[in-house]
């Protein structure tokens, strides 16, 4: 196993499955229906992506958005409406579950309703009981800051130094970083498998990087 490590931390959007466009293209079309902003998925996700509802709207409102809680609830209905259409774990993901010699729990900055929607939507619930689920919610602030990952590692009893987080934001990437935990990068979703993400992952000083979770499963454990 990687250097002994005793805990994954797994993000969900864009991770765990491909979520993260559903939500950027919903936050999209409100910014477009409301402010009149053509933004294309690329650019809302490069504003917004990988943050809590929280750092979303403090974002949109230091951008000089008079946005407040209402849009995001707004949001919120609409990705609901997405999970009722069905969603899918990535693929080959579940080998990575499977592996007893290690302890996993999920991060991410999805609030509470939501994420437990989002873990039955593909079926885990049964791998990561609430006490394994830790949410922005419960700290004071959400990613980029450290703060969700090292109360994580705290309420799963491990250090940070034995924790590897797998996130494919840049704002999760760099909470991992500030947290001084391993952290692996997926770039496999549908919004970040390109070349220019990929730089912009590497120049965030990220060395681990991968498009599929076979080959994360090798660097983890083989």
């Amino acid at each position: 196993m990687k250097k002994s490590k005793k805990l994954i931390i797994w993000d969900f959007d864009g991770v765990i499955a491909d979520t993260e466009c559903l939500w950027m293209e919903n936050r999209r079309q409100l910014l477009k229906k409301y402010f009149n902003v053509d933004w294309d998925l690329k650019t809302t996700n490069q504003y917004l992506g990988g943050m809590s509802w929280r750092t979303r709207l403090q974002t949109l409102q230091n951008m000089g958005f008079d946005v407040n809680e209402k849009f995001e609830q707004e949001g919120e209905a609409l990705d609901f409406a997405a999970m009722d259409k069905g969603i899918s774990l990535t693929q080959d993901i579940e080998k990575i579950f499977a592996h007893q010699d290690i302890k996993q729990c999920i991060a991410t900055g999805g609030a509470k309703e939501k994420t437990k929607k989002k873990i039955l939507s593909v079926g885990i619930n049964q791998i990561f009981p609430p006490e394994k689920i830790f949410i922005a919610e419960m700290v004071k602030h959400g990613k980029p800051e450290p703060d969700l990952f090292l109360y994580a590692a705290e309420k799963m009893g491990e250090k940070p130094e034995d924790c590897i987080v797998i996130e494919d934001s840049l704002s999760g990437l760099k909470a991992g970083l500030a947290a001084k935990m391993e952290v692996i990068a997926y770039v496999g979703s549908q919004m970040n498998n390109n070349p220019e993400y990929i730089e912009k992952v590497k120049a965030l000083g990220v060395k681990h990087i991968f498009d599929n979770m076979n080959d994360i499963y090798q660097f983890i454990f083989a």
